[in-house]
């Protein structure tokens, strides 16, 4: 079978607004939690997010450009641009073998909002013709298949907050079936908006903390819920022979994914976590079985239900051969690029050999019977990382990292 390997990727996250930024931030520890700054807090609980900070947008895209982008569109195509710029594919593939899957869980939000209140104020003749383009949750692929060239498949996958991985673990499949040479797989995600901030606290679902540094503590005993986050990342999924074969630089392989669905409840996880425990299972099945210590790039969230159920699928399947951590403790949570930033971040603790730790995360709950990674990244022998997601709706993927020979 071919194997599938990474040969680019791009971020811009709360704690980084390319690659290198985010690596740096990463390992050492540092989160990109800060208090709300773009509406007023008084009739809310949430007080803390993490956003994206210093990017100006005009610095990358021309003013036309930009009139026809949501927010989550910008993210988007700056973090395929540095994956590709990285990857060198542009060029290097036929166009129609190269695919662009990209996601994200809500679409443009700040856009039909924002449209909204000038429909009300001026009437319907002063609505942006580019509302729709800007909304809809499938215009992020399209436009980095524009950006790059892509005329090969270019999709979107919903899936929530398992979205960007699901896109990811795709990629890997129309590859290995033949369907692509490359493709760029990853997610954005722009919803911070008030109106979405206030539907996930009235779900109960949000942090309250007012300490952004114990505001997202993952299997923590005092955890009570996610901070939001906003970013996006993307890699270059591209098939071993033909990364070879061009003389491509090859940062890990993608060797296992699996996906499940609960059928369970629309928001909380299965409680025994059977379809999570398959999930992870077909992945390793897929990449093959490795009797060694391995890195475990949870989801993390921070949510009562999503830690009991996770850290017990971890401890079922692994027991004491799984180093722990969820990087939303630094990132806050990405939802629909979740998965793609926190793949990357796999990455990079592979070829480091070096696992981020979970910022902020100081006493396990009594549940936790996991080996979480606190205080400091921790040095490890490595040469396998499994990042797992979890979305609303019952969606598990599992993907699978091992070190690229």
């Amino acid at each position: 079978m071919e194997k599938v390997v990474i040969t680019g990727m791009g971020v811009v996250s709360p704690i980084g607004k390319n690659l290198p930024e985010f690596e740096e931030s990463l390992f050492a520890g540092r989160h990109g939690i800060v208090p709300v700054d773009h509406f007023d807090t008084g009739d809310v609980g949430v007080r803390v997010y993490a956003p994206v900070k210093g990017l100006d947008p005009e610095a990358h895209f021309e003013s036309r450009e930009l009139r026809r982008m949501d927010a989550h569109h910008v993210f988007g195509v700056l973090a395929a641009r540095e994956a590709v710029e990285a990857a060198q594919i542009v060029g290097a593939v036929d166009p129609y073998r190269l695919g662009a899957f990209m996601s994200t869980g809500f679409g443009g939000v700040d856009t039909p909002l924002g449209e909204l209140e000038t429909m009300q104020e001026a009437g319907p003749r002063k609505v942006s013709p580019m509302l729709v383009p800007r909304w809809i949750g499938n215009m992020l692929s399209g436009l980095v298949s524009i950006e790059v060239g892509a005329r090969g498949p270019a999709l979107a996958h919903l899936a929530a907050c398992a979205s960007s991985s699901a896109s990811i673990g795709e990629g890997l499949r129309a590859i290995r079936h033949g369907y692509a040479d490359a493709v760029v797989c990853g997610g954005s995600e722009a919803a911070t908006h008030q109106l979405v901030m206030a539907g996930f606290e009235n779900l109960r679902a949000l942090s309250t903390a007012t300490d952004p540094d114990r505001a997202s503590i993952p299997f923590d005993q005092d955890r009570a819920g996610f901070v939001m986050g906003e970013g996006a990342g993307a890699l270059v999924l591209e098939s071993e022979s033909h990364a070879r074969a061009r003389g491509a630089t090859v940062y890990a392989e993608v060797s296992g994914y699996g996906i499940t669905s609960d059928a369970w409840h629309i928001t909380s996880p299965g409680p025994e976590g059977e379809a999570l425990d398959r999930a992870i299972t077909d992945a390793l099945d897929e990449a093959g079985d490795r009797d060694e210590t391995v890195y475990v790039n949870a989801h993390g969230t921070g949510t009562v239900k999503n830690d009991q159920v996770e850290a017990a699928a971890i401890g079922r399947l692994f027991g004491g051969k799984a180093l722990v951590s969820s990087t939303k403790s630094m990132t806050g949570h990405l939802l629909g690029a979740a998965g793609a930033v926190e793949a990357i971040a796999s990455v990079l603790a592979v070829r480091r050999g070096l696992v981020p730790a979970t910022v902020g995360t100081t006493d396990l709950d009594a549940d936790m019977q996991i080996d979480v990674v606190r205080g400091g990244s921790r040095p490890a022998q490595l040469s396998r990382a499994i990042s797992t997601s979890l979305g609303f709706g019952g969606h598990n993927v599992c993907l699978v990292i091992d070190h690229a020979e």
